[in-house]
């Protein structure tokens, strides 16, 4: 399976990754390259859980415009 992440770098240097698609679904890391190996686990782990609790792998998302 294929997901969306995000990434983004916190003011102490760490990488944050999440997967919006998933509630909940974050890591880190200390280069981007350990955030993108984390979150691939954590996504795994989550999936996980969620399976075992009956509840939906992902939620809806969807693009919205906004004027700026």
């Amino acid at each position: 399976m294929k997901f969306l992440i995000t990434i983004l770098q916190d003011e102490d240097g760490m990488f944050i990754a999440e997967c919006p698609v998933i509630p909940g679904c974050v890591s880190q890391g200390k280069t981007e390259k350990e955030a993108i190996i984390n979150i691939q686990e954590a996504i795994k782990e989550c999936l996980e859980v969620r399976a075992e609790k009956g509840m939906p792998m992902t939620v809806i998302t969807r693009e919205v415009e906004v004027s700026v």
